[in-house]
């Protein structure tokens, strides 16, 4: 029986994972997330979830799948992080108010065969938000821990989001469905599956 690790502290990560059926572990080691100049830009979630699940590999078991992953939002041909302060995470939404902007996961699978990587890419056009509705989200909803400095499932989401093209899921930090074929794949169902 294979025994899946989420290497993740993303709560949204965690609870998308158990709404999908599966049982799984949840692990986490602090990995610099730095990367070279030279990497384009929608490569470097793959390039992160990688490095986080190289950190794991003295500590895999024969039976143990590995899951990692890394969610960027690019605008403007820039990565946006995750932001310092609620002064930044303001700045930030008012970059990506009345735009569209690229948000990308990568996805590590690593066993004690190696690696399996994808990424998947959805597209998010923001209505134009006022600066009461920026004021308003950030005091309601914390932002510190989102890249982009927002939430699709959070107030500024459902209020604020226009349209996207692509996963919902992906833009809360786990592309599911194409994670759920590739377990689906190696014969690893939620629980309770017949």
């Amino acid at each position: 029986m294979i025994n899946l690790i989420l290497a993740s502290q993303s709560p949204r990560r965690q609870e998308l994972l158990k709404n999908a059926g599966f049982r799984f572990e949840v692990l986490s080691k602090n990995t610099p997330e730095d990367f070279s100049d030279d990497l384009p830009l929608v490569d470097v979630p793959v390039f992160l979830a990688q490095k986080k699940a190289q950190a794991f590999i003295p500590d895999l078991q024969a039976n143990d799948l590995l899951i990692t992953a890394d969610t960027v939002v690019i605008l403007d041909n820039a990565i946006i992080g995750k932001p310092q302060d609620l002064a930044n995470a303001k700045q930030m939404l008012q970059q990506l108010s009345g735009k569209c902007h690229t948000v990308v996961t990568g996805v590590c699978l690593t066993d004690l065969a190696g690696f399996t990587t994808f990424s998947e890419t959805t597209l998010v056009y923001f209505k134009p938000l006022s600066e009461a509705e920026i004021d308003y989200y950030l005091q309601i909803s914390p932002p510190l821990d989102k890249a982009g400095s927002y939430g699709i499932q959070d107030w500024l989401g459902l209020v604020g989001i226009e349209r996207i093209e692509g996963d919902f899921y992906n833009v809360m930090g786990l592309p599911l469905s194409r994670l759920y074929q590739y377990l689906k794949d190696r014969n690893i169902y939620p629980l309770n599956f017949s």
